[in-house]
């Protein structure tokens, strides 16, 4: 391929959607089937299609398609499979409120018409954010993009359905669930997020049921109190001995309850004495399993009182708590308030307080689908990364409750349960049957839908075919690794677990990748309502693709959050500016063609920029395996910008404009090797300008993300070392000269006093001690007899560099200028010790500013200790 030269400024406007469009036509991101090929699959999480591109989304779908850039230039048959999810809830309430604008509603719209409305919802949006990925060059196979309710997904979820009922593991029952009164449906466990909320403790006496004194309780939630049916006391507290099995008075409904004696109680809580509400309270529920007690529920799916709270009814919950309070207090069985922080659990999705109640519900029995799925990650068949996240992971599976998998929602899965009118059997299958055992075909099917985390649980393996044996489950299943965020850890990779074991026999994935959230600079969860959301498209617009994905990767940190701000993408484009100055420098001093790289015409600083290549092939490859891709980004930013840029391209300079042909020859070929390389190891994480620039360069044929991926070449430890010696020294002498603030344009004879068995590389790399070093001249010495009176030395291995005082700068006038600043230092410092010593101040200050008065002292005193230390330097 001949050299093309690059625009003077990259542009991404211009480059990247025209390289995604070839791309694309090109059928790069397909992963078609050879058998010759070892497959490496990633199923992309998929996003609600609700949902619309956040920098959540941004940085977990940077990280995978920088592994599967990766797997696809080392060889691998590489797919990644995209697609999107219904979203049940969040979808429904996003049509609700639609419907509402337009002064309707579901009900009044019916099922039928709904889904209707519904699917041209999804038409409308739901691709939406698959185009959103597409502008942060998601590399996803979209010809195989899934939908969790395509017709292939549906049947899965029937299939999975009815192998689980067939086995005794799904079961409908009165059970208590957590139900969110604002949507109308149940959750599962996963599904309620937990605040620390300020309360009370209200401390309520039950009257005995003879007349005496009865027994006080403590309570978080006085509104259930309508539906208590006992008084439960630890069986050791010696307290409430006289009363257990005794009966106390509930108080406003007046009726008989008895006092029992169950472990559950913390003789230690409150008065020691609960009250037991099975119909509103999960432990209250299992209490009253034990002792068989009566659940009487009293709010409705609203949230509002019902008809067994007798003068209540009606009254919403919020209501009914402040009126039952005045209430008690006016019957004088208040006995006190207290204070009190717990946690509270809200609907993930609208965020209201879930109520804990008594529904027919639908539930998957977990424990034996859980043991499994536990053993998988304590034999290591299954890692996650970081290992830290596995006892969460053992926490959570191992005190796993049933699922509740029913949600009184119309857009989902609809549960594949039908009943027959006329004998009253239920009949679960995959398909709808067209009658019943009894001859009848008065059919319904179950009004719910399922969770749609029961959908998403089977995504590694419904995507690619199951129930059917397709050539594509057989090749790409079990995946290799799944990116995520530990936010999903229990709602999804530990569902997906347990349905890829039970259904295939096989885990779903070898790795799983668990990120953190996107925060901000201050560490804050970005949010509508601190106003500090960032939008990842505003950034693509801006910054351009590359950018927002180096500024991502550069900040992972494997199970860790990161902190964003627009500073880091800025910082990433002047990355990619570098990059592309850098390819321009090298296009053009090149020809059309470049000669192969011939060793014998290598000098020292060929040899080390090999050597550092190959460090860099290996130290990339290994990190990306390992998933460090934020060490892998670091590690290239670092080498790129300073030593092939700032070094290797600055030695390279004189060459290029030398008169030996050859040695001109030989770094044109280096430097074009070194982009090549270079340029492969960081299309993972910045596609389309290493894309542009390799296919400017010449000797490039095809697309940079179909070529092979670098292997380590050879490596000169012995030049390495060397040359490793040699920058330190430049270093040394760049440091002093930006020290003494000698000018740029300005070169001083520089003296080496080498030991004699490094003299001769010292003597070799002189031109580049020249060049770099800013020096006039090099002149090697033998002893310090050479070096002038007044002197500044860089101490390096086996040589020490001097340059004369007086050649750096004038003596005199820098005194001044030193007398000057030590002068405005002492000002600065008497300044803020003023303040410092002010009581006043210390008083009302705010803490943070007197920290950073504290911090201005300690840095203006350190900075005037330097300047006398230097103007006592200059006066010997």
């Amino acid at each position: 391929m001949c050299a093309k030269q690059l625009a003077k400024v990259y542009n991404p406007k211009e480059v990247e959607q025209r390289l995604y469009d070839e791309w694309m036509e090109k059928g790069y991101f397909h992963a078609k089937i050879d058998k010759n090929k070892k497959p490496f699959t990633i199923v992309i999480p998929p996003p609600n299609i609700t949902g619309q591109l956040h920098m959540g989304h941004a940085l977990d779908n940077m990280m995978q398609d920088a592994i599967i850039r990766t797997k696809r230039m080392q060889g691998y048959c590489a797919l990644w499979l995209p697609g999107t999810d219904h979203a049940s809830i969040a979808t429904e309430v996003k049509i609700v409120d639609k419907l509402r604008e337009e002064g309707t509603s579901k009900e009044a719209l019916g099922r039928e018409k709904f889904l209707e409305r519904a699917w041209q919802w999804k038409e409308q949006y739901g691709g939406r954010i698959v185009e959103q990925l597409k502008k942060l060059g998601s590399s996803c196979d979209w010809a195989r993009e899934r939908f969790t309710m395509d017709e292939g997904c549906n049947r899965a979820v029937n299939e999975f359905f009815v192998r689980l009922y067939n086995k005794g593991l799904i079961y409908k029952g009165d059970r208590i669930i957590n139900w969110c009164p604002e949507c109308e449906t149940a959750l599962s466990d996963a599904e309620v997020e937990y605040v620390e909320e300020a309360s009370h403790l209200w401390y309520i006496r039950y009257p005995a049921e003879d007349g005496g004194e009865g027994i006080v309780v403590a309570t978080t939630r006085p509104e259930t109190m309508l539906g208590d049916t006992a008084v439960a006391v630890n069986p050791g507290d010696k307290r409430y001995q006289h009363l257990i099995g005794k009966n106390v008075i509930l108080p406003i409904m007046n009726r008989p309850i008895p006092v029992i004696a169950d472990d559950y109680v913390d003789a230690s809580f409150g008065t020691g004495a609960v009250k037991i509400t099975p119909a509103h309270d999960p432990n209250d529920f299992e209490v009253g399993e034990r002792h068989n007690l009566p659940v009487i529920r009293v709010m409705d799916d609203r949230g509002v009182i019902n008809e067994n709270g007798g003068k209540y009814a009606g009254v919403s919950r919020e209501d009914a708590r402040a009126q039952i309070v005045d209430e008690l207090k006016q019957l004088g069985l208040l006995v006190k308030i207290e204070d009190h922080n717990h946690n509270v659990g809200h609907c993930y999705r609208c965020d209201t307080t879930v109520e804990p109640l008594v529904s027919k519900q639908w539930f998957v029995s977990m424990k034996s689908l859980a043991e499994p799925a536990i053993e998988a990650v304590k034999s290591g068949d299954i890692k996650l990364v970081p290992k830290r996240c596995e006892s969460i992971y053992f926490n959570w599976m191992e005190n796993i409750r049933d699922w509740c998998i029913s949600r009184q929602l119309w857009w989902g899965h609809r549960i594949p349960a039908y009943y027959c009118a006329d004998c009253g059997e239920m009949i679960v299958s995959v398909t709808a049957p067209e009658k019943c055992r009894c001859g009848s075909a008065n059919l319904s099917q179950d009004e719910d839908v399922l969770d749609t985390w029961f959908s998403s649980g089977l995504w590694p393996f419904s995507t690619l075919g199951w129930p059917d044996k397709t050539p594509d489950l057989e090749y790409f299943y079990p995946t290799n690794v799944l990116v995520t965020g530990y936010d999903i850890l229990f709602f999804w990779v530990a569902r997906m677990i347990m349905s890829g074991l039970e259904c295939m026999g096989e885990k779903p994935f070898e790795y799983v990748c668990i990120h953190g959230l996107v925060r901000d600079a201050q560490g804050r969860k970005m949010s509508k309502s601190l106003g500090n959301g960032i939008d990842p498209l505003e950034l693509i617009e801006e910054y351009g693709a590359d950018a927002l994905r180096f500024s991502l990767a550069a900040g992972v940190r494997i199970g860790g959050d990161l902190r964003f701000s627009t500073d880091k993408v800025l910082a990433a484009r002047n990355f990619a500016n570098k990059i592309w100055n850098a390819a321009r420098f090298v296009l053009m001093n090149t020809g059309d063609t470049v000669l192969p790289i011939d060793e014998n015409r290598l000098d020292i600083a060929d040899k080390w920029m090999l050597s550092r290549l190959a460090d860099m092939t290996e130290d990339i490859t290994s990190l990306i395996d390992k998933f460090e891709l934020g060490l892998a980004a670091q590690k290239l930013h670092d080498f790129l910008w300073s030593e092939l840029c700032d070094w290797y391209i600055g030695m390279a300079k004189p060459r290029l404009t030398g008169e030996d042909e050859a040695d001109k020859q030989t770094a044109i070929s280096m430097l074009n090797h070194a982009l090549v390389v270079t340029m492969k190891l960081l299309h993972p994480f910045m596609p389309f300008i290493t894309e542009e620039i390799y296919q400017s360069l010449p000797g490039t044929e095809g697309s940079i993300m179909v070529s092979p991926w670098p292997v380590p070449g050879k490596r000169y430890e012995t030049e390495e070392k060397m040359m490793g010696n040699v920058m330190e020294v430049i270093r040394g002498i760049r440091n002093i000269r930006a020290e003494m603030n000698v000018p740029a344009g300005k070169t001083v004879p520089v003296r080496i006093l080498a030991a004699p068995e490094a003299k001769a590389d010292y003597e070799m790399c002189a031109k580049y001690i020249e060049r770099l070093g800013m020096a006039s001249s090099v002149e090697f010495i033998e002893d310090k007899s050479a070096v002038p009176e007044k002197a500044v030395s860089v101490i390096g291995v086996g040589a020490e560099a001097f340059m004369a005082l007086g050649d750096l700068i004038d003596i005199e006038k820098e005194l001044a200028r030193l007398d000057a600043e030590v002068a405005r230092l002492e000002n600065e410092v008497k300044r803020v010790e003023g303040k410092l010593n002010n009581p006043g101040f210390i008083a009302k200050a705010p803490e943070k500013v007197v920290q950073d008065e504290r911090a201005k002292l300690a840095k203006y005193t350190e900075m005037l200790d330097a300047v006398r230390r230097r103007r006592a330097e200059l006066s010997k």
